[in-house]
Parts: C-alpha cells; structure tokens; sequence
C-alpha cells in the first residue's frame, strides 16, 4: 500500500472496536450519541477510540455549533482500505445507523407537523420584513416549470406562481402540503410528498429548482443538491436561501435546525460537485445576528 503512511494506520485500525467505527463512518457521518446508540458501546470508550482515528488522519470531526459528526477523512487511507470493510460483517451496525438517520428524518417531519400552523409567524422571528419570497422571485427567469423543494406551507410556490407555466411543490410533512392545497392560487399545481434527498420528480422534469430555508433542516444537504441537479433539464437553473455560518444553538431547539448554517464555501463546494456551475451569490442580514445567503447557479450540462 503506498500514498499514505502505513505504520500510525495500521496502528489505529489494529484494535477491533476502531476498527469497527471506522468502518460505520466510511458509510455515515454520525454524531457520539448515534455511534454509542449504534455500537451500544459506553460513551467514554467510543469518544476515545474516536479521539485515535482522529489523531490518525483516518476520521474527520465536523463541529457544528455544539455538535460533532464523524466521517472518514477523504484520503489515499480510505480510498485504498474503504473496499475491503465492503465486507466485514458488521451489516448490524449498519443496519442501526440507517435507523438512526432515519430516525434524524422522522424527527424533523413530526417537528414540522406540530408547527405548520404557526410556521409563518415563527420564520418573522428570524427574517423580520425581509422579503425572501420576492427575492427569490426576482432571480427566477419567466415562463418555465419551477419546483419549490421544501415547499411548506405554499407561501413562496405562490410567489413562483406569477412566472412559472407549471408548479412543483415537495415536502415531507403532511401538515406543510395541507396548508399549501388549501391556497386558491395553488389548485393547479403538483403538491407530491416526499424526501429531499429522494426527490419525487423524474430525470429533467423541471427547468428551475430553489431550496428555501430547507437545507439546514437535512442531514445530508449535499445529497440534495445532488437531486436537484438530477431533476433539471439542462441548462436548469438552481436557487438556494439558507443561513450562513452561525452559533446560535437557540435555532436548534426553537426551529428544529440540524445545521447551524453553512459557510459560503461549503454550498459553493456541493453545487460544484453536484454538476452546477455557481453565477451569484448575494448576502442580506436578519434577525437574531443571522445572515442569509442566497446562491444561484445553472446545470453545467447542455
């Protein structure tokens, strides 16, 4: 094996248990609390084990507010030792950590069942007058067939409505997609129910996609990003509204926020990667000492 140093490697992984938890996070970036609910290991151990395959270059630790998640590093390490824990008999373990992001999905959907009523009036607590709707609007090209992924109660899809020839809407939350089918200016658009992650659209279905306020509620943004770039015809165009960087671990409890923000680099990086070629990028403050980004960028493919 070459491209990486061997000894301190092979030292970290020589020991079952690591050997077992890097093995969950080469497939799922967790948290101390899912590894030790997925291991049934206690805290202590799993956290020092962790701290060793951090130390050795093979697991990356990402803080978010006062969170930590664990993946494997990207590096010639994984690449060279990820094919062989294909294997290894740990399907248990994995069998767990899916419940356990399952477990994350569920959660965040009965959150948003709960609050639908009041969803408006609690998003005013954050953005204050600043009309997202509109500016998202503004950014949108007319006359094209538009999903709103993550769409709640309907309030920005009737916004779109104004310059799209056809309406999506997807949600996850019953309560959300009752809200928007009870609006007058929705009766013609397509409300389907489903994950952002697993989009309910077909291969190039739609020539504009914008996430609202969405991404920081999923535990894998990337991924849908990814999808959305699957749903768009070429030359599509792709609006994101979310959050930046922030430590204010009130979101969390208050609005059920699962990422404190993203650095611009970071949506930059996913858009990237997920087939996007990124035009704009504009900034506008809010409450609470929050900032929100707004991101536009098109399907590289023609």
């Amino acid at each position: 094996m070459t491209g990486f140093a061997a000894l301190p490697v092979f030292k970290a992984l020589a020991d079952e248990t690591r050997l077992r938890i890097f093995a969950l996070v080469t497939r799922f970036e967790l948290n101390v609390g899912e590894i030790v609910a997925v291991t049934r290991l206690g805290q202590p151990r799993v956290s020092r084990h962790l701290r060793i395959l951090t130390e050795a270059g093979l697991v990356h630790a990402r803080r978010d507010g006062l969170w930590v998640f664990y993946s494997a590093s990207e590096s010639d390490a994984l690449r060279t030792l990820g094919p062989l824990l294909a294997d290894c008999g740990l399907d248990e373990d994995f069998s767990r950590a899916q419940e356990a992001i399952q477990a994350r999905v569920t959660q965040t959907r009965s959150f948003f069942n709960a609050i639908a009523p009041d969803w408006r009036s609690m998003r005013r607590e954050v953005l204050g007058n600043l009309d997202v709707e509109g500016r998202i609007v503004s950014l949108l090209p007319k006359g094209r067939s538009m999903a709103d992924l993550g769409c709640g109660p309907g309030e920005l899809l009737c916004a779109m409505a104004k310059k799209a020839s056809a309406l999506i809407g997807v949600d996850a939350s019953a309560a959300m997609l009752a809200l928007a089918r009870s609006k007058p200016e929705l009766a013609s658009a397509s409300l389907r129910m489903g994950e952002l992650e697993h989009l309910p659209l077909a291969d190039a279905e739609v020539q504009a996609t914008v996430f609202s306020l969405t991404l920081h509620h999923l535990s894998d943004p990337a991924a849908a990003i990814r999808e959305a770039g699957r749903v768009l015809a070429p030359g599509g165009m792709l609006v994101i509204a979310d959050y930046l960087k922030h430590e204010n671990e009130r979101m969390r409890a208050r609005f059920g926020d699962r990422w404190l923000g993203f650095t611009p680099g970071e949506l930059a990086a996913w858009i990237e990667s997920a087939g996007f070629a990124l035009e704009k990028t504009d900034v506008k403050p809010v409450k609470l000492g929050l900032e929100l980004g707004f991101f536009v960028a098109r399907t590289a493919r023609q």
